[in-house]
């Protein structure tokens, strides 16, 4: 499912690039991929809370692991950045450049789809959406307080980059969360209902991987950033990619077998909320990891699934 909703998004958007015709239905789909986007989140997220009772969202001791590496990386990795632009020459903004990439892609929150992910693969939900709402609180206290040591922003003080994150992030853990429990405890017959159809989430998820990939093609095809720059921003992120899955699950396998659920938490991304951070706090050439992070992350979950579905043959 997820290898054909990558190729459909990847192979959509090359079309409607290659016929130049029907370029003028470009700003009407920006429009609608744009309205899309968080009404799909919106409904996973929904259908997730539906699924959890309020008293099972905790925090455990893995959470804190995880913070702390998420947070810590990207704060030393900012003190480095803003070393650098102190001693390098000017011209050598291409290395700035790959540290702000690698700490995107560390400070990035977990992606909301993430839920559905770790229920096929039989974690822990209400442990990986306790630690989605933790991650978010750290990313919006962190990036206005890091980010300005790197790349300062005008007219942006702490509370002001501070307020502008969550305003981008919590409606869509907010509304879901209070919209789910009040369908759960007005509606109960309705909440029946909904539970009826457990891989409902997932298929929401795989439309909505298609449009994240087909914007990442954009992305990438739209870039003027030199090839070697970009193969090393695409490095860059297929190692934290692989070090976050990685770290992850270690922490996670160490507290009562939490590992799939850790690692999701840490590796699996919100990078449409990367692009975004990239985009209003750093540069549009930052911005390109969010949509390279996607394929990777993507591509393990694609193998963890498969995985999962043969072994439960």
């Amino acid at each position: 499912m997820l290898p054909i909703a990558m190729t459909t998004g990847a192979s959509s958007y090359i079309l409607y690039h290659s016929i130049p015709s029907i370029h003028c239905i470009g700003p009407a789909l920006n429009e609608i991929v744009s309205f899309l986007q968080p009404t799909l989140i919106f409904a996973m997220l929904f259908l997730t809370f539906c699924r959890i009772e309020p008293r099972d969202l905790k925090p455990h001791r893995w959470h804190w692991w995880l913070l702390l590496i998420q947070g810590g990386v990207f704060t030393v990795l900012g003190l480095i950045a803003s070393w650098l632009i102190r001693v390098l020459p000017a011209d050598s903004a291409s290395a700035v450049v790959l540290i702000e990439s690698a700490m995107m892609c560390f400070i990035c929150p977990t992606a909301t789809a993430a839920a559905v992910v770790v229920r096929k693969l039989g974690g822990d939900v209400p442990g990986i959406v306790t630690y989605i709402i933790l991650i978010n609180v750290l990313t919006a206290f962190l990036v206005p307080m890091i980010v300005p040591l790197v790349h300062p922003v005008d007219n942006f003080d702490f509370w002001m980059s501070f307020s502008l994150i969550i305003s981008k992030v919590f409606p869509l853990l907010i509304m879901p969360c209070l919209a789910a429990w009040l369908v759960r405890y007005l509606f109960p017959k309705v909440h029946r209902r909904l539970l009826k159809y457990p891989d409902l989430a997932f298929y929401i998820w795989a439309f909505a991987l298609a449009l994240a990939i087909a914007v990442t093609t954009k992305s990438i095809m739209a870039s003027e950033m030199g090839l070697g720059l970009l193969l090393l921003i695409a490095l860059i992120s297929l190692i934290s990619c692989a070090v976050q899955f990685s770290l992850g699950r270690y922490i996670g396998s160490r507290y009562r077998s939490s590992e799939v659920t850790a690692g999701q938490s840490i590796g699996q991304k919100n990078t449409v909320f990367a692009i975004w951070m990239s985009y209003t706090f750093m540069t549009k050439e930052t911005a390109i990891v969010g949509g390279l992070y996607s394929v990777w992350h993507n591509i393990y979950n694609s193998w963890q699934l498969y995985k999962a579905g043969k072994s439960s043959k």
